[in-house]
């Protein structure tokens, strides 16, 4: 992305974005003016909620690179039973633990700290979802695809956005296979899972 790209991305960056179901249903999420900072739209987030299901009830999810929290707090409005958040940035995880704190959200938890480095030290097979949307400019979708995949159960899923589409060798040697696939505009919207048993 060129600098004129990134600057124009910026400029038409929401600043409020909402939860689009579930207990929280239009609840809006503020959108801090940061560099490399996308969130996901509500066209793209709907979607992916419409492929896994409105009822997330007992999943266990990680929103790796949570940013805004839309992908983590959807997840959670639609009963997740655990959804930790990871953020590198201070003033972003602090937003996450005002709203984890404004929403009464006990089943939400907030880490500050290197999406790549916590995923790598959780128990393999512990989540039934992973959300990456890494920033676009960090060039970090392979390395997070390697660091998620060990992490979910047989079965379960991985949400992948980034600029290209997902390459299949790729992803079969991480034992994936690409499940639905959406474009919208510049962001290449995946749904992976992971090989059953």
């Amino acid at each position: 992305m060129t600098k004129k790209q990134s600057a124009r991305s910026t400029e038409n960056a929401p600043h409020v974005v909402r939860i689009i179901g579930g207990q929280w249903r239009r609840t809006r999420l503020p959108v801090a003016d940061k560099p490399g900072l996308r969130p996901t739209p509500d066209r793209v987030r709907e979607t992916l909620f419409n492929w896994l299901g409105q009822d997330l009830a007992g999943w266990h999810v990680v929103d790796a690179f949570s940013g805004t929290g839309a992908l983590g707090l959807e997840a959670a409005s639609r009963g997740a039973a655990d959804v930790l958040m990871i953020e590198q940035d201070a003033s972003l995880a602090a937003s996450l633990r005002e709203l984890k704190v404004k929403l009464q959200a006990e089943k939400v938890r907030v880490e500050r700290g290197d999406a790549i480095v916590v995923m790598r030290a959780l128990p393999a097979g512990c989540k039934d979802l992973v959300l990456l949307d890494p920033p676009f400019s960090a060039n970090l979708f392979s390395t997070a695809l390697a660091a998620a995949a060990p992490i979910v159960r047989a079965g379960g899923w991985i949400y992948l956005e980034a600029p290209e589409q997902a390459d299949a060798a790729e992803l079969q040697a991480l034992g994936l296979a690409l499940h639905r696939h959406l474009k919208a505009g510049a962001v290449h919207a995946h749904l992976l899972q992971r090989a059953p048993a």
